[in-house]
C-alpha cells in the first residue's frame, strides 16, 4: 500500500529528498509544498528583463562527492570554453566529454573564483592574506602589530564562549577589529560578542593568523608546503543560466517521475497525537486543506512549524518564538560600467573587475556584498559586453526601516551608498532595477539559539517528522549541506530506521566551507 510523504519547501533540501525518494523506492507517493512561486528556495534565480539574479550567490563545490555526481547528473560539466572565454581567448578549465555551453542550456560552467573584501576604498584578498598587497594596504606597522596581538592572544586565550573572543583568539584584536567586529554586526544586526561562537567554528576553521603566515611561507619555501593542510578552492561549478536552473530541472524530473510540487502553499497546523503527526493543514488562495500524511520532511523555519503544533510544552514553544533570524533584501542594478576597473591578471570583458562577490566592509554603509553577474556566468546578462548586471546584498529585519521603503527609495539609497564606495560613478546611469526580499534568510546564532538542544529533542521525539535544510534546522548550512541532511532523512525512511542523529549531524565537523585537501 503507497504511503504519504509531504515534504515542507521546495528549495534544495526539500527537492534532493523527493527525488532520492521517488528514485529509489516505489512505495510512497511524494508531495511538495512550498509557500511561495518559485523553485529553489534562496538558492532559486529570479529572471527580469532578460537578467538572472540569484537571491544568494551559490557556488558549486563540495568535499562530498556524492554531491557533486548528484549535480552533474542533471547539468553535465562544460567540456568546450565559454563565450566570455572565447571572447578574451582566457585559458580555463573544462571537462572532456561533458557538454558544450554555446550549443545547450543543460551545462555546468566551470568558474574562476575570486571575493574579495572591499574597506576604506581598497581591495584585499578575502580571506585576509599577509602579503605584500595586504602590507602595501594597511601598512608594516599594523601588520607587526597585528601579529603581536595574535600571539597575545595564544599566550592568553579568552574562553570562547563568544563570536567576538573567539575570532579575537584566533586572529588577534587588530585584525578582529579591521575586518570582522563591524562587518559581523552589519551581517548579523548584533555586536559579535553577543553572537554564539558556533558559526565562526564551523566557518574559519584553520583560517587563522598562523595559518595565513604558513600558507604565505609555503608559497615560496616548497618544503614546506607539504605541511600546510588545505587552502582556497580556486573554481567553482556553476548552473549555466543561473544558481536555480539546476532546482528547476530537478523539479521538472521529479514531476516526470510522478511526486507532485504545488506551489503558493503556506502549511500552518500540525495535528499530533501520540508522538505522530496525523495530518497537516496548508492554504492556498485563502482556502484551507488538509491532508493525511504517513512521514513529513520539514525544511520550513523551525520557529514556523512549532507554531503549527498542537499541545507544544510552553518551555520548548517559548524557545522557539525567541529563534532569531536575519531577513535580506537584494537589489538588482543595470548600469553601463562600474568606475572601478580590473587590476588582477585574470582577463574580463571591457576590463570589468574580476570579483563575483565583494564584501562591503565600510562601517558608514548599510550594503554588505555586492555580486557582480557577469563573473558568475554571461549567460545570465542580457547584454553582458555592454552592460554589468550587480546584485546589492542587505541584511536587515522584517518590517524595519529599510525593509519598509518603497522600491525608488530603496533604490536610490543603494545608488548612492555605491557610489560612496567609489565602486559606481556619480552620475552613471542606472538603466534598471530589481529588488527581491526575503524573509528568514539567515537563521541566527544568538538570543534563545542557546537552547536549540532542547529544540531539537522535542522535534527528534516526534517519529514521523524529518527537519532538513538550513531553516528546518536552524542551522547555516551550505547547500551541499542542506542536500546531505536530506540524503541522510531518506536513508532513516528508507531503512526504517528511528535514528534521526546522522539528520542532524550534517556539517557539525566544524570546518570552513571554502577549503580543500592539497
Amino acid at each position: 500500500m503507497t504511503k504519504t510523504i509531504i515534504i515542507i519547501g521546495a528549495g534544495p533540501a526539500g527537492l534532493t529528498a523527493a527525488y532520492e525518494l521517488l528514485k529509489n523506492s516505489d512505495k510512497y507517493e511524494v508531495i511538495i509544498l512550498e509557500e511561495s512561486q518559485s523553485i529553489g528556495g534562496i538558492s532559486r534565480t529570479v529572471r527580469h528583463n532578460g537578467n538572472g539574479m540569484d537571491i544568494g550567490g551559490h557556488r558549486y563545490f563540495s568535499k562530498d562527492k556524492r554531491v557533486i555526481n548528484w549535480w552533474t547528473q542533471f547539468l553535465p560539466l562544460q567540456d568546450y570554453p565559454s563565450i566570455d572565454d572565447v571572447i578574451l581567448n582566457r585559458q580555463t578549465s573544462f571537462f572532456l566529454r561533458g557538454a558544450n555551453p554555446e550549443k545547450q542550456d543543460l551545462v555546468m560552467l566551470i568558474r574562476k573564483r575570486l571575493s574579495r573584501i572591499f574597506l576604506n576604498n581598497k581591495f584585499f584578498d578575502y580571506p585576509v592574506k599577509i602579503n605584500f598587497n595586504t602590507i602595501k594596504k594597511i601598512g608594516i606597522k599594523n601588520i607587526f602589530l597585528s601579529i603581536l596581538d595574535y600571539l597575545k592572544a595564544k599566550i592568553f586565550p579568552l574562553p570562547e564562549t563568544n563570536l567576538e573572543n573567539f575570532y579575537i583568539n584566533n586572529f588577534g584584536n587588530k585584525l578582529y577589529s579591521m575586518f570582522f567586529e563591524k562587518y559581523t554586526e552589519k551581517v548579523w544586526g548584533c555586536h559579535p560578542s553577543k553572537i554564539s561562537a558556533d558559526w565562526g567554528i564551523q566557518r574559519t576553521k584553520k583560517l587563522s593568523v598562523i595559518e595565513i603566515i604558513k600558507n604565505n611561507i609555503g608559497n615560496f619555501i616548497p618544503s614546506l608546503k607539504k605541511n600546510i593542510p588545505t587552502s582556497l578552492i580556486e573554481e567553482f561549478y556553476y548552473p549555466k543560466l543561473g544558481s536555480g536552473q539546476i532546482w528547476e530541472t530537478v523539479a521538472f524530473k521529479i514531476e516526470k517521475m510522478g511526486g507532485k510540487i504545488f506551489l503558493g502553499c503556506k502549511v500552518e497546523d500540525f495535528q499530533v497525537e501520540n508522538k505522530i503527526i496525523k495530518n497537516i493543514t496548508y492554504t492556498k488562495n485563502t482556502e484551507k486543506f488538509t491532508i493525511n500524511a504517513d512521514k513529513i520532511l520539514s525544511s520550513m523555519p523551525i520557529k514556523d512549524l512549532i507554531s503549527g503544533i498542537n499541545d507544544v510544552p510552553a518551555e520548548i514553544d517559548n524557545i522557539a518564538k525567541n529563534l532569531p533570524y536575519r531577513d535580506f533584501i537584494i537589489i538588482g542594478l543595470l548600469v553601463k560600467e562600474l568606475k572601478l576597473k580590473n587590476e588582477t591578471k585574470f582577463k574580463t570583458i571591457n576590463n570589468l573587475i574580476s570579483d563575483c562577490w565583494i564584501y562591503v566592509q565600510d562601517k558608514d554603509v548599510k550594503l554588505g556584498r555586492i555580486q557582480i553577474f557577469n563573473n558568475w556566468s554571461p549567460y545570465i546578462v542580457k547584454d553582458f559586453k555592454n552592460t554589468v548586471w550587480l546584485g546589492l546584498e542587505y541584511f536587515c529585519r522584517e518590517n524595519d526601516e529599510f525593509w519598509q521603503k518603497n522600491e525608488k527609495d530603496m533604490v536610490d539609497f543603494a545608488v548612492s551608498e555605491i557610489v560612496q564606495t567609489g565602486l559606481l560613478k556619480e552620475n552613471e546611469e542606472i538603466l534598471d532595477y530589481h529588488v527581491e526580499k526575503v524573509k528568514k534568510a539567515y537563521p541566527s546564532y544568538f538570543g534563545s539559539y542557546k537552547d536549540i538542544d532542547k529544540i531539537i529533542s522535542y522535534l527528534n521525539s516526534i517519529d514521523n517528522l524529518y527537519c532538513i535544510g538550513r531553516n528546518g534546522q536552524h542551522k547555516y548550512n551550505n547547500m551541499d549541506h542542506s542536500m546531505c541532511t536530506a540524503f541522510e532523512a531518506v536513508n532513516v525512511i528508507l531503512n526504517n530506521s528511528k535514528n534521526k542523529n546522522k539528520i542532524w549531524n550534517v556539517n557539525t565537523e566544524k570546518e570552513y566551507q571554502e577549503i580543500k585537501n592539497k
